[in-house]
């Protein structure tokens, strides 16, 4: 591996880091190595907002290789909305940037004294000035700095004025609206007077057996290429999901309190796809192309489309059937720099209060909260992204927002991380993927939707379980938890319909290893639980592992009506399937020592 550049910003002081063998082998790249890297920095003392925080941009040792959607990288730290691990996947092409300027990640620390951005122009490092760019949105910055640096194919990681004023759900953005939105590291970044990181590159990326990668990857492309999956994304989008989503009643609908959205037709990615879309973006060397380009009737001007996580949280959440207003809505967050499902369900929170009457009109500065106004939508979101007004209590997220106003309970979140829009009632496998996720709520640690829906991975003994079934498919969604972890360390977007033998032999020719598939899902095991035991050094319990209240009570209506998940019986079987304890939620002695971690097993159980 290429050796990882670590700046202070305080100092200004640099320094390459070389990563041990033995890591490279055992923790691989991407997020299982950041993990590893951070673990002795991530302590439940550490204040996420101090100069002392680590914000680490990593690669995987497949990014920029051309390989099936490969050109990812995670960005990771510790969360100032939750507190625990944090983890951002985010395409485009900067993390291939970043291997072709000779390093496969980046190491921040420090604050500097005014604003200022990164160069990194090959291996030569610079600090710019960017008290200039200090409130300048996410698109205009990037196109400055390019302009700055005179390098158009320059690439740029930048956060916007949310991230700026530390909103706890800011996110860091590169490219055409490529998005490391989950756990505010956008907000980090904006601690250390950080605005913007720009990377060039001219070197090859290190593969370790060239000749038989490239005849590796150009039949996994292909394959992908053909899949019907694949295909499917390619034409409607992420956001092709809502409307089978919302026939089963795995689609909130108005603030998780209903499966039904007469309207999903007006508010889908066929609907996109039909009426303004106008052409697709793909990151580096993907042959998806997931992205939406669109244009809409009031100009000309192209646009990022919606993916489904955007449409349905300025969607159905709010009531909102303006596709029109989604696209306006989703570039809004964009700009500010603002994770799509943190801000819209935060928003969804207070109008859920405003009706209630648990906030009113004195509360939001004259704005009436009435469920589908998109004004009242876009106010809030501005008021966020400025943190005036009420959006300086929304910009803490929905845990701090309802707290404030004596009615936590009623934030659907877990651990401070805003649930995503899969519902656990609709798809049960979502309930432990969301309870027992390092990150909080998050449906990219493991998608398990997709398992319930049909696709399951019988090679690696993901089996089908009914969408409804509960404790017998915990092993189940621990196993899939694991799969999921070695993609975040590839890096690998989860829509590469790739099977395991096939991806075992990339990670091999890329990596000169000769993992077998089970050698390679144990890797995702060791990762899985090492990040479960950061957590549990910063203070996570079995506790922590729960649901909000509103995805324990059954939807009125709609294709689950009635159903809730027994999350207690199905957090006791993931338990043992895990090899967790079942009192205090740490993986046993026993379980970090057949993984190698015998270190940490001392750190959380003592010598």
């Amino acid at each position: 591996m290429q050796p990882i550049l670590k700046i202070d910003l305080t100092t200004g002081a640099t320094e390459e880091f070389q990563i041990p063998d033995k890591w490279q082998r055992d923790f691989l790249g991407g997020a299982t190595l950041a993990a590893r890297i951070l673990y002795d920095s991530l302590t439940a003392a550490l204040n996420p907002l101090e100069p002392d925080s680590p914000l680490l941009f990593m690669t995987g040792p497949l990014t920029g290789t051309s390989g099936p959607t490969t050109g990812r990288f995670v960005i990771c730290g510790k969360s100032p909305a939750t507190g625990l691990w944090a983890e951002s996947n985010i395409g485009g092409f900067w993390g291939p940037e970043l291997r072709a300027a000779g390093y496969d990640g980046l190491w921040v620390t420090g604050k500097a004294p005014e604003p200022i951005y990164l160069y990194l122009n090959g291996n030569r490092l610079e600090i710019k000035k960017a008290a200039h760019l200090w409130g300048m949105n996410t698109y205009s910055a990037q196109d400055k700095i390019k302009e700055e640096v005179g390098v158009k194919d320059a690439r740029v990681c930048v956060i916007g004025p949310a991230g700026e004023k530390q909103v706890l759900f800011a996110s860091i953005m590169c490219d055409h609206g490529r998005m490391a939105g989950r756990t505010g590291l956008g907000a980090v970044m904006g601690s250390k007077n950080l605005k913007a990181v720009g990377v060039h590159g001219t070197n090859e990326i290190p593969v370790f057996d060239l000749p038989n990668y490239k005849s590796l990857r150009s039949e996994a492309n292909r394959k992908l290429r053909d899949d019907n999956e694949a295909k499917v994304i390619r034409e409607v989008g992420t956001a092709g999901a809502a409307n089978y989503a919302e026939y089963l009643g795995a689609l909130p609908v108005k603030y998780y309190s209903s499966g039904v959205f007469p309207n999903i037709d007006d508010v889908s990615g066929a609907k996109m796809t039909d009426t303004i879309l106008t052409g697709r973006s793909a990151c580096q060397g993907c042959v998806i192309a997931c992205g939406r380009v669109v244009k809409l009737p009031k100009d000309s001007t192209k646009r990022k489309g919606p993916e489904h996580e955007t449409m349905v949280g300025f969607g159905a959440n709010l009531l909102n059937d303006n596709l029109e207003a989604i696209v306006d809505l989703g570039e809004l967050c964009d700009r500010y720099g603002m994770d799509t499902i943190s801000a819209s369900n935060t928003i969804g929170l207070a109008f859920h209060l405003y009706e209630q009457g648990i906030i009113t009109r004195e509360d939001t500065g004259g704005i009436e909260l009435k469920w589908g106004n998109v004004d009242a939508i876009e106010s809030l979101v501005r008021l966020i992204g400025s943190r005036e007004g009420i959006g300086d209590l929304l910009a803490q997220g929905s845990r701090r927002f309802a707290a404030h106003f004596g009615s936590e309970e009623e934030a659907v979140q877990v651990n401070g991380l805003e649930v995503a829009y899969h519902d656990p009632r609709g798809v049960s496998g979502m309930a432990l993927s969301y309870a027992t996720s390092p990150r909080g709520a998050c449906h990219n640690q493991s998608d398990y939707f997709f398992v319930d829906w049909g696709h399951s991975h019988e090679e690696l003994g993901i089996e089908f379980f009914e969408r409804h079934a509960q404790a017998e498919k915990a092993a189940n969604v621990a196993r899939h938890q694991n799969w999921r972890t070695v993609d975040n360390s590839v890096v690998w977007c989860i829509f590469a319909n790739v099977e395991a033998g096939e991806k075992a032999t990339l990670i091999n020719a890329a990596c000169g290893l000769n993992w077998t598939v089970g050698e390679m899902m144990k890797f995702g095991e060791r990762g899985w639980n090492l990040k479960r035991a950061i957590n549990n050094r910063m203070g996570l319990t079995c506790e922590n592992d729960k649901l909000p209240k509103a995805l324990l009570t059954p939807f009125p209506d709609g294709g689950s009506e009635g159903f809730v998940p027994d999350l207690e019986g199905m957090l006791f079987a993931y338990y043992e399937a895990r090899g967790w304890d079942q009192g205090t939620g740490k993986p046993t002695r026993e379980k970090l020592a057949e993984l190698g971690l015998e270190d940490v097993a001392k750190d959380l159980w003592g010598k």
